[in-house]
C-alpha cells in the first residue's frame, strides 16, 4: 500500500486501486442538508425567536414594538402578580406531573403483569387498554367532560345507583377538577406504559427466574431482585418522557377545565397561553415560556445524570 495525494493505494486481486475517499465528504454533507435546515427551520429558530421577543413590548394588539431590554424580567420576577400566578402553575404543574407519572408507570407495570400472557384473550384485552392511545386527547376531553358533568354526568348517575344522592361538582373544585383530568390522561396514557413494559418484560430470560426458584425465592424477592432491576432501562425511558409530556399538558385542561376554577388546574402551558392570546402579551409569555424551557431541560438532565447511575443495562 502506498500513499499518493491525498488519496491511497491499495492492491486487489493484483491490481492497484487509487481510492480518494475526500472525494465524498461534501457529497454526504448535501445528503444530511436538508435535515439540518428543516431542524435549524422548526427548532432552532423558534428558539432564537422567543428570545428576540422576549426584549420586546410586544403585543398582539400592535402592529409596532419597541426593544426594552430586560423590563419584561424584572417584571416577571418583581410582580407581586405575575410571581403568585406564576408559582401557582408551577406547583399545580409539578403535582400534576408526579401523580401522572406514578399513575402511568405504576398501573402500567401492574397491568403489564396482568396481561403477560401470550394467548388470544389476553390480547384481545391489551388491544382495548391500549386503545386510548389512538383517539386524539381533545376528543377524549369532550367525552370526560361529559362524563364528569353536576348534573347529567356517568359518573354522578352511577354514584346514584350505590347511594350517593348529591351530585358532586367534578370540575367546579379545584382537587376534584386536577383529579377529573389526572383520570383522562391516566385512562389515555396507562395503555402506552403497559405495552413498553410488556415487550420489556418479554425480553428478560426465563433462566434468571428458574435459577432463583431453584435457590427458593419467592415471588416477591424474583420481582424485586430480578424484574425491577432488568426493567431498570425501561423504567428510566418512561419516565423522562412522561415527565416531559405531563409538564407540557395543555389539551386536557383547556378542554375539561379552562385552568379553573380560579387557576387551580392551570398548569405552566396554560399559563403561557394565556398570557399571549387572553392578555395579548406575547412578550411576557415568551418570557415565561423560555424560564420554563431552561427549568424542564435542567431537570431533565439531572434526573438522566442521576437516575442513570441506578440503571442495569444487560449485556
Amino acid at each position: 500500500m502506498a500513499g499518493r495525494g491525498k488519496g491511497r493505494t491499495v492492491v486487489i486481486n493484483n491490481r492497484e486501486v487509487h481510492l480518494r475517499p475526500e472525494k465524498y465528504y461534501w457529497s454526504d454533507f448535501f445528503m444530511a442538508l436538508p435535515a439540518v435546515l428543516l431542524l435549524i427551520l422548526i427548532t432552532y429558530y423558534p428558539v432564537a425567536e422567543l428570545i428576540r421577543i422576549s426584549f420586546t413590548d410586544w403585543r398582539l394588539t400592535s402592529r409596532t414594538y419597541e426593544y426594552v431590554g430586560l423590563k419584561n424580567w424584572i417584571w416577571l420576577f418583581t410582580s407581586k402578580t405575575s410571581t403568585k400566578y406564576l408559582l401557582n402553575s408551577a406547583q399545580v404543574t409539578f403535582v400534576y406531573t408526579f401523580f401522572n407519572i406514578a399513575i402511568d408507570l405504576g398501573i402500567g407495570l401492574l397491568l403489564a403483569h396482568l396481561f403477560n400472557r401470550m394467548t388470544k384473550p389476553y390480547a384481545a384485552m391489551r388491544a382495548l387498554i391500549f386503545m386510548p392511545r389512538y383517539i386524539a386527547m381533545s376528543t377524549c376531553g369532550i367525552i370526560f367532560l361529559w362524563m364528569f358533568n353536576t348534573d347529567y354526568g356517568v359518573i354522578n348517575r352511577m354514584l346514584e345507583w350505590v347511594g350517593v344522592t348529591e351530585h358532586i361538582n367534578w370540575l367546579g373544585e379545584g382537587n376534584l377538577a386536577l383529579t377529573s383530568i389526572l383520570i383522562l390522561t391516566g385512562w389515555h396514557g396507562v395503555g402506552y406504559c403497559m405495552m413498553i413494559y410488556l415487550s420489556a418484560l418479554l425480553g428478560i430470560s426465563r433462566d434468571y427466574y428458574e435459577a432463583s426458584s431453584l435457590d427458593g425465592a419467592t415471588g416477591w424477592q424474583q420481582f424485586r431482585f430480578i424484574t425491577m432491576p432488568l426493567l431498570s432501562p425501561t423504567s428510566l425511558f418512561l419516565f423522562i418522557t412522561t415527565f416531559i409530556s405531563s409538564m407540557k399538558v395543555y389539551q386536557s385542561v383547556d378542554v375539561m377545565t379552562g385552568g379553573g376554577p380560579r387557576q387551580q388546574t392551570e398548569v405552566m402551558v396554560y399559563y403561557i397561553y394565556r398570557l399571549a392570546f387572553d392578555d395579548n402579551r406575547i412578550d411576557r409569555a415568551s418570557v415565561v415560556a423560555l424560564l420554563f424551557f431552561v427549568v424542564l431541560l435542567i431537570i431533565t438532565a439531572s434526573t438522566i445524570r442521576i437516575t442513570n447511575k441506578n440503571v442495569h443495562y444487560e449485556s
